[in-house]
């Protein structure tokens, strides 16, 4: 399996390499972090669309509400 490129500029020479094995560990630590929060905001307006469903209001009267 080919890893990630990293790409370095020292404003001399531009180095492209492929991740080290603690940059790529890392690498798949974020990914996995950033499907879980998307998942989590995805269930999160999930559940508020269907308490505004039940309620039978809109996310405006919603505000008002709570303003």
């Amino acid at each position: 399996m080919t890893r990630p490129m990293i790409r370095i500029n020292d404003g001399v020479e531009i180095i492209d390499r492929e991740m080290t094995d603690d940059e790529f560990a890392q690498y798949e630590i974020d990914l996995a972090a950033n499907k879980k929060r998307k998942a989590d905001e995805l269930a999160k307006e999930t559940a508020k669309a269907a308490l505004l469903t039940k309620l039978g209001i809109t996310a405006d009267e919603a505000a008002l509400l709570l303003s």
